[in-house]
């Protein structure tokens, strides 16, 4: 499970983008209707700004960006390969 720290800072981000107070762990975004390319490309920015990562065109899958808990496993795994 990815760190609970980067969990809470993607999940409020998506929460204050979406307006709403919370976004479930695993709730997925797409399927919910809650976001469109647009949104997804925000994502990517927000995620290479507040981790300091650099999310790679192998990494632009949309089953990276579904859930709030496979984002944050996907800046684990980068800060991880950057340490």
């Amino acid at each position: 499970m990815a760190n609970n720290n980067v969990i809470k800072t993607v999940g409020d981000f998506m929460a204050r983008a979406f307006e709403r107070d919370t976004v479930p762990v695993d709730e997925d975004i797409f399927e919910s209707g809650f976001t469109n390319s647009l949104f997804a490309m925000q994502l990517v920015d927000f995620v290479e700004r507040q981790f300091g990562i650099e999310v790679d065109a192998e990494d632009l899958l949309i089953d990276n960006f579904r859930t709030v808990a496979r984002v944050a496993a996907l800046v684990e795994r980068k800060t991880a390969r950057a340490a």
